[in-house]
């Protein structure tokens, strides 16, 4: 199997030859710490490296050619540092976004996820109706700039393609988050419903439109959503509320993506999400990640509650990985039944952290390897 059809056979409940491996990668912090560790430092492949380091023979599957599609304000904000603070400093980051990093941060770590960066928002740049309507004019979802410069002939050479191509976006939820910050938006949900309405609106009609105008040239693999709406123990908003402002929105995206028979169609969201996912399921969404452990997702009793009905992603207890040894093989026993179900890639419920040690992520790859067929 090609690793594109290995992914859709696990995701689909399906007959993989085995189950695709993706045991995660550390960010920067971490990376630093596998380097004192014994991790080489001109590993550029860690999953690979971590692989054949066990004994691993299968071939790794590559990366191919990407189509991207670019849901991003145009033009973005100026990223600029705005005061210094000794240990920290006040920046601007592309998004209109101030806020309070560490001074060790430069303002490209708010652009890309390399490292765990910790903020205190100050200002976010939606705060007024007037904002909003100076805000919107930068997203234009017919800007050709938005699609490769080559969308024709790059979507031929990609319709025979061996690798998965996913395209992400935000969705309403995380959006609007973006723009007003999450207080003002949890007090505009209640507030001023009607102005939430319309911003949502705008949103969906504008991810919409960049869909058709993408599926025009190709068709993914994956859309996979970003919504990020969930705490330890409930969601930020409740399910009835979710139910009248989001899913809608899903709804509609989920209508063009059923259209365009795209197989795969994927939310992401840390915290629990036990309340969300009969939801998601009803917008046509058929798989969700990362299924964070510390925030009491129990992925068997989700796949006896579920069924079929939804695939995940992820799952496996970054806090076990940290302590090794047999928190490690115990964990992944946990998942065993889930695993063998089908329609699960286990994975780490998110960046591996700092506090896993380069000797137990490598044996955290052995078992994930052994588990998945592998090895």
């Amino acid at each position: 199997m090609t690793s594109r059809e290995r992914t859709l056979a696990t995701l689909l409940f399906k007959t993989p030859d085995r189950i695709p491996l993706q045991p995660g990668s550390g960010r920067r912090s971490t990376r630093e710490r596998w380097h004192r560790e014994g991790l080489p430092e001109d590993v550029s492949n860690i999953p690979e490296y971590a692989y054949r380091l066990v004994g691993g023979t299968f071939p790794w599957p590559e990366d191919g050619e990407g189509f991207h599609v670019d849901e991003r304000l145009r033009p973005q904000f100026e990223e600029k540092v705005i005061e210094r603070r000794g240990d920290t400093q006040i920046v601007q980051d592309w998004k209109g976004n101030i806020c309070e990093i560490s001074s060790e941060f430069t303002t490209e770590h708010l652009r890309n996820a390399i490292d765990f960066v910790t903020r205190r928002w100050i200002k976010c740049p939606v705060e007024t109706p007037e904002n909003w309507a100076a805000l919107r004019t930068r997203y234009d979802a017919n800007d050709p700039g938005r699609l490769p410069d080559d969308a024709v002939s790059r979507g031929q050479r990609l319709a025979q393609r061996g690798h998965i191509i996913q395209w992400h976006f935000s969705g309403p939820f995380w959006q609007l988050r973006e723009w007003l910050g999450f207080e003002s938006l949890c007090m505009a949900f209640i507030e001023h419903p009607a102005w939430v309405h319309e911003m949502i609106d705008f949103w969906t009609d504008y991810i919409a439109t960049l869909l058709r105008n993408a599926l025009q040239y190709m068709t993914p693999d994956i859309v996979h959503l970003s919504e990020d709406m969930a705490y330890k123990a409930h969601p930020m908003i409740s399910p009835a509320m979710t139910r009248e402002f989001l899913l809608p929105c899903w709804k509609k995206w989920g209508g063009i993506i059923r259209g365009a028979n795209i197989p795969v169609y994927a939310m992401d969201s840390d915290g629990f999400v036990d309340d969300l996912i009969p939801l998601w399921i009803e917008a046509g969404i058929n798989q969700c990640d990362p299924m964070e452990v510390a925030a009491g997702t129990d992925l068997p009793a989700l796949r006896k509650r579920f069924g079929r009905d939804i695939a995940f992603c992820g799952g496996v207890d970054k806090r076990c990985i940290a302590k090794g040894g047999a928190s490690i093989d115990n964990e992944l026993a946990r998942l065993r039944p889930v695993i063998t179900s089908g329609g699960f890639i286990p994975s780490c419920d998110h960046g591996v952290p700092a506090d896993v040690s380069w000797p137990d992520f490598v044996r955290y790859v052995k078992l994930l390897a052994r588990e998945t067929g592998w090895l």
